[in-house]
């Protein structure tokens, strides 16, 4: 009798890659859970800080410069390492959670300043009329799994998946478009459902970079 297997398999296409990222979900839910739990965590000291109040005292001021640094030179890493683990679980890899700081100990450089690049890249493209910017954002979608990877330089990474997302664009914004209502109907489901819709999302990113790239590997075979 032959044995069907039920499993999807990773598709360069919005319905495919959210399918796809739905069944790793469940599979590894407490790792994509802690994942998001801890880099969430780890982002709120920031976020606390750009909220608060605007004065012209010392403290405020020095807590605003705290800010920016923790931003612009810790964070990034954990964020990054955030979506080495959520690929990983992609790639029904090991995730193991030292990853989440494996940045600070190698590869640190490469991933501030391909941080700071891609942020600039997509700022200069937002203030030029939006849609530029929305454009760079969809074609370096793939900087920080290159630079976790495959270990490339920022320069280099960035290059590279603006090569990987030439004919994918419309994909990955139709991913970042379709977060919006999911987002907005799990906030109907008394919170919780806004939580699973973000690590979907993050997942469903993954997804895609790891359907992407096993296109390029069969490509270089032939």
């Amino acid at each position: 009798m032959e044995v069907i297997n039920s499993e999807r398999s990773p598709k360069t296409t919005v319905t495919g890659s959210y399918g796809y990222a739905w069944q790793q979900l469940w599979k590894y839910f407490l790792y994509f859970f802690l994942v998001a739990l801890i880099v969430g965590l780890l982002e709120s000291p920031a976020s606390i800080a750009r909220e608060s109040e605007i004065d012209n005292t010392l403290s405020n001021i020095f807590l605003k410069l705290l800010s920016g640094a923790y931003l612009l030179l810790v964070f990034p890493v954990i964020n990054y390492g955030g979506d080495l683990l959520n690929l990983k679980g992609i790639r029904n890899e090991p995730m193991d959670m030292y990853l989440l700081f494996e940045g600070f100990k190698k590869n640190y450089m490469n991933i501030v300043l391909a941080s700071l690049l891609t942020f600039a890249i997509i700022g200069i493209g937002l203030v030029f009329f939006i849609i530029p910017g929305i454009i760079f954002a969809c074609r370096l979608a793939f900087v920080s799994y290159l630079v976790m990877d495959k270990n490339l330089e920022p320069i280099a990474a960035i290059e590279k998946s603006w090569e990987m997302t030439r004919d994918h664009g419309w994909q990955i914004f139709g991913i970042a478009l379709l977060a919006i209502p999911l987002f907005l109907g799990g906030l109907l489901c008394f919170i919780v459902g806004a939580f699973i819709a973000i690590l979907w999302v993050k997942a469903t990113f993954a997804a895609f970079y790891h359907a992407v790239d096993l296109e390029e590997q069969k490509k270089m075979e032939f």
